[in-house]
Formats: C-alpha cells, sequence, structure tokens
C-alpha cells in the first residue's frame, strides 16, 4: 500500500485485506476499528505503552459504551472525555497520527 496522507485516503484503504505493514500500530489499530474488529483494534492498542495507545484505549470503551474505563484511559493520555461523536474522534485520531 502507498503511503496515506489523508483521513478520505484512510477509509479507502478498508476494501484491503488488512492494513499497509509499514503504518505505525496506533494507525492499523484505527483502521481494524473502522473495519469492525474491535477485538484486533483493542488487541492492538492494550500493547501501546504510551499515550497515543491510551487515547486509541479510551476511544475503543467510549464506543462500547464503557465509560468509566473510557474516562480511565483518557486521563491516561492526558485528555478530557470527549463531547463529539465517535465518528469525529476516530477521524481526529486518524489525522493526529498522520501529522506525525
Amino acid at each position: 500500500m502507498t503511503v496515506i496522507t489523508s483521513y478520505s485516503e484512510f477509509l479507502g484503504t478498508l476494501e484491503a485485506a488488512v492494513p499497509s505493514g509499514n503504518w505505525p500500530e496506533a494507525l492499523k489499530a484505527l483502521w481494524y476499528d473502522a473495519k469492525g474488529d474491535w477485538e484486533g483494534s483493542h488487541d492492538i492498542a492494550q500493547e501501546m505503552h504510551n499515550e497515543m495507545g491510551s487515547w486509541i484505549h479510551a476511544y475503543l470503551h467510549r464506543k462500547e459504551g464503557d465509560e468509566f474505563n473510557a474516562g480511565y484511559w483518557y486521563r491516561r493520555a492526558g485528555r478530557p472525555f470527549p463531547q463529539k461523536t465517535l465518528k469525529a474522534e476516530h477521524r481526529d485520531l486518524v489525522e493526529f497520527i498522520l501529522k506525525r
């Protein structure tokens, strides 16, 4: 797969069977989430022992409806509990990673 630079390009990759091997783990986690594989995404985020992993972990628990657990992970990520939609947060996460 080629390098992607935008959220729309990211969405275009969802037709593939697997994410690009050269992507960072954070982007792979969000790709699996976008494909409907919450567990696959969570498995990756859980192994990321940094603020980005905590943010993705928080988003995933918010998505599953576990606000208490999500709150813990947002605090670990140094981020407030978001008031935006899950779709908007997913986009923010992807765009944050692409800018790094």
